[in-house]
């Protein structure tokens, strides 16, 4: 098995482990229940062209067994993320590519019930971390759908820094969407991506809890750690 991907990683309550065939019940049910919710952002397959058949979706089965494939090739890292030794949701490493270029792509979901609670942020942090320091990449990049604000506030959290946009990149909910995209380098963060995401909530905790607002639209309390699409 690639080294890099068997590791576990954690901060405070928040972990990284690599995917298992036993996550199939956990999974689905917390899959199922956030399905309407995360709906808008995960990636469909565009219709065949004229005379194919469409390719069926894959069991969870055989989505684990195409993940640990491209994990032992060395060109993924697919987490599950957990939240207090629950799964939470999903993060995958994708995309790795050496060479000339030593970088990779971040996507995620996680559990309706636990956002806002800085669980993403925190997993993104510790994938970010892996990848840099103990796999040796040079950039990471997240590319995110522009009406999808709450998975934007999660890179703009962490300092990534916005780079433009991809016309019509990926498949999403049933159409060809731009997406913007958000990186960062090994440089940028000499000292870890963690340690810059604790320092930042150190900060916030001095300064003392925000001035009550009145929202519109969603409420503050259910923003969401949207999967990045």
């Amino acid at each position: 098995m690639n080294a890099s991907w068997s590791v576990e990683l954690a901060l405070g309550e928040v972990g990284l482990r690599p995917i298992r065939l036993r996550d199939h019940r956990a999974w689905r049910e917390v899959n199922q229940r956030n399905r309407d919710w995360l709906r808008p952002w995960e990636a469909t397959i565009p219709p065949p062209p004229h005379g194919h058949l469409a390719p069926r979706r894959p069991t969870f089965r055989q989505m684990v067994r195409h993940l640990r494939a491209e994990a032992q090739s060395g060109r993924m890292l697919p987490f599950v993320v957990t939240y207090q030794g629950q799964l939470a949701g999903q993060l995958t490493v994708a995309g790795i590519t050496w060479g000339s270029m030593c970088s990779a792509h971040i996507g995620y979901w996680v559990d309706r019930s636990v956002a806002g609670r800085g669980v993403m942020p925190a997993a993104v942090a510790l994938a970010v971390d892996h990848c840099f320091h103990s796999l040796g990449l040079h950039r990471v990049e997240v590319c995110i759908r522009p009406e999808n604000g709450p998975s934007r506030r999660v890179v703009e959290k962490l300092g990534f820094r916005e780079e433009g946009v991809r016309p019509r990149f990926l498949h999403i909910d049933g159409g060809w969407r731009d997406h913007l995209v958000f990186a960062l380098t090994a440089e940028e963060v000499p000292q870890g991506l963690v340690r810059r995401w604790r320092q930042r909530n150190s900060a916030l905790s001095e300064e003392g809890p925000p001035p009550p607002h009145r929202a519109t639209g969603d409420a503050e309390g259910s923003a969401r750690d949207s999967p990045p699409r």
